[in-house]
């Protein structure tokens, strides 16, 4: 469409692909027809187990866009969870959003909630918190609680940064404790609270801004000033809807 001159910006044709506007300053026309961009949208999931993250499935899988209104395909997940994995997933066409809560470089916390065979000491908590080896990975638990625990079976609560490849079930299986279920909780200032599975919403702007702080700020910072919004926002009229 550019090569053949369809496209104009700011009422000059251009020709040049490659060539950069500006969103919310330079007027785009294709065929003479104002092209606006997509609005950014930022959406909490509650992913129940057995849905996939990927866009490319096998024949059969459930896709987490199967639970998302047909005309949200170009939604795409910030980071993801395994198939069996359940709770707090957060989507977006916001690239910018998504690297920075995605980035290890920025120290976002995700809360796990992990239900796993047997029972778990202190001593295991620390190990996890220390650091482990697994498959040439140094994996780590930035903190690790014990919530319960009987003869067989354990819940533990995980925070972690990095967020790689299953990470909470290869930390619980190189102590020699596979886990049973596992859900996120938290990511950042976002807390799961009572969005029932499989359901959605809308995150409300104030949300978005404590996640991007949560994203820019010292961990010690970004908790003070998350926090100041969340609680802002509770007593405000931006709420996002829930579906």
């Amino acid at each position: 469409m550019i090569v053949a001159g369809r496209v104009s910006v700011n009422g000059r044709t251009v020709c040049q692909l490659g060539t950069q506007v500006d969103g919310d300053l330079d007027v785009v026309r294709c065929d003479d027809r104002e092209v606006r961009p997509r609005r950014k949208l930022h959406v909490a999931l509650n992913k129940p187990g057995g849905y996939v993250c990927s866009r490319q499935v096998e024949r059969g899988q459930a896709r987490i866009g199967d639970l998302l209104p047909r005309d949200w395909s170009f939604l795409y997940s910030v980071g993801r969870l395994d198939r069996d994995t359940e709770g707090l997933l957060l989507l977006t066409n916001d690239g910018d959003f998504c690297l920075r809560l995605t980035h290890p470089r920025y120290g976002v916390r995700k809360k796990y909630l992990a239900t796993v065979e047997g029972r778990v000491t202190e001593d295991v908590l620390r190990r996890l918190e220390a650091g482990v080896m697994e498959s040439g990975e140094l994996l780590r638990a930035q903190r690790a609680r014990l919530r319960s625990a009987n003869a067989t079976r354990s819940m533990v609560e995980l925070e972690l940064v990095e967020g790689k490849h299953r990470e909470v079930r290869r930390l619980f299986e190189s102590q020699g404790f596979p886990v049973l279920s596992l859900t996120r909780t938290q990511i950042g200032p976002i807390k799961l609270g009572e969005l029932p599975l499989g359901k959605y919403r809308v995150l409300a702007a104030s949300e978005v801004r404590a996640l991007t702080m949560a994203a820019n700020a010292t961990p010690e910072r970004a908790r003070a000033d998350a926090d100041a919004v969340v609680n802002a926002m509770r007593t405000g009229s931006d709420e996002g809807g829930r579906r």
